[in-house]
C-alpha cells in the first residue's frame, strides 16, 4: 500500500486522504501530464494497487479522450447534484484501475466556488480511502482548482521537460505551492527525456534554481526516455503498458510507481 504522505497543517491533514493521494502537475500543458497520469495508474495497477485516476484537469478533460472511452457519467452530472463522485467512478479493465471522467469542453468546472472546489477536495479524500492509491490529473498552470485539488494530495508530482519553458513554469508552480504550503510534498519527473543523463542535467537545472530561491530541495522521482511508440499508443488511444509493455518509456514509468510502493 503507498505509505502515509500526510503533511502537517495543509488541507491534507485537515482531509485525511492525503496519505493515498499522488497528484500529477505541470506548470505548462504539453509535457505529457495527462498521459504520465494514465500510465502511472496503469503501473500501479499492475503492480497489485486498488488504483483510481481521477481527471482534474477541470474543463479541459482529456483522459477519457487519450483512452477511447464515452463514460456514462462524468464529474458534471457530480457538480449538478445528479450523482456522488462514487457513482460516477468506472473501472477501466485494459488497466486494471478505476476512472472518474471530467467534462471536457466546458467552462463551468473551472469556474467553481471556492465552496464547490473544497467539497469536491473533501469528497475525493473520502472516495480515495476505498483505494491503495488515487493519482490525480491536475489542470496545467496555477489556477485555483488545480491549487485546491493539489493541496488534498500527500505527494504531488511535477511533470517537466527540458524545454526551458516547461522548466520555467514549472519552477512556478512548485513556487507557488511552497508558498502557499510549506509543508507540500513534491517531486519531480522528467518526461521525453532523449537519455537518462539529459533527464539528470534537466533535473538538475530545476534543483539549482529550487535551491538558490526557494531553499528547497524537491527529489527525483523518475526519467521518462522520448519514446515513439509513446505517440503511437496514444494515436490508437491504448494504454502503453499494454501495448507496448517492454517499451523505455513504459519501463521508467513502472520504475516510478515502484518508488511510491517502496517509499
Amino acid at each position: 500500500m503507498i505509505p502515509h504522505l500526510e503533511t502537517s497543517g495543509s488541507t491534507t491533514a485537515q482531509t485525511g486522504g492525503g496519505h493515498r493521494i499522488v497528484a500529477v502537475a505541470s506548470g505548462k500543458g504539453g509535457v505529457g501530464k495527462t498521459w504520465f497520469s494514465i500510465t502511472l495508474s496503469h503501473a500501479l495497477a499492475r503492480a497489485g494497487q486498488k488504483t483510481l485516476l481521477f481527471d482534474g484537469d477541470l474543463g479541459l478533460a482529456n483522459v477519457d479522450i487519450q483512452l477511447g472511452l464515452t463514460p456514462r457519467r462524468d464529474l458534471g452530472a457530480v457538480m449538478t447534484g445528479q450523482s456522488t463522485l462514487g457513482q460516477v467512478s468506472a473501472p477501466f479493465p485494459e488497466g486494471g484501475f478505476d476512472i472518474i471522467a471530467g467534462r471536457s469542453g466546458t467552462g463551468s468546472l473551472a469556474n467553481l466556488s471556492m465552496q464547490r472546489l473544497g467539497a469536491l477536495s473533501q469528497d475525493l479524500a473520502q472516495l480515495a480511502r476505498r483505494y491503495d492509491c488515487t493519482v490525480v490529473d491536475l489542470g496545467a498552470g496555477l489556477e485555483r482548482p488545480v491549487r485546491m485539488l493539489a493541496a488534498v494530495a500527500g505527494l504531488t508530482l511535477v511533470v517537466t521537460t527540458d524545454e526551458p519553458t516547461a522548466l520555467t513554469d514549472a519552477y512556478a508552480f512548485i513556487k507557488v505551492t511552497t508558498q502557499e504550503t510549506p509543508q507540500a510534498r513534491l517531486g519531480v519527473v522528467v518526461n521525453m527525456a532523449t537519455t537518462r543523463r539529459e533527464g539528470e542535467r534537466t533535473y538538475e537545472t530545476l534543483l539549482k534554481a529550487c535551491k538558490g530561491f526557494l531553499k528547497i530541495e524537491p527529489p527525483l522521482y523518475g526519467i521518462i526516455r522520448r519514446d515513439a511508440r509513446v505517440r503511437e499508443a496514444i494515436r490508437y488511444q491504448t494504454p502503453l503498458l499494454a501495448r507496448f509493455p517492454a517499451a523505455d518509456a513504459a519501463q521508467d514509468v513502472e520504475a516510478v510507481a515502484r518508488k511510491l510502493i517502496d517509499e
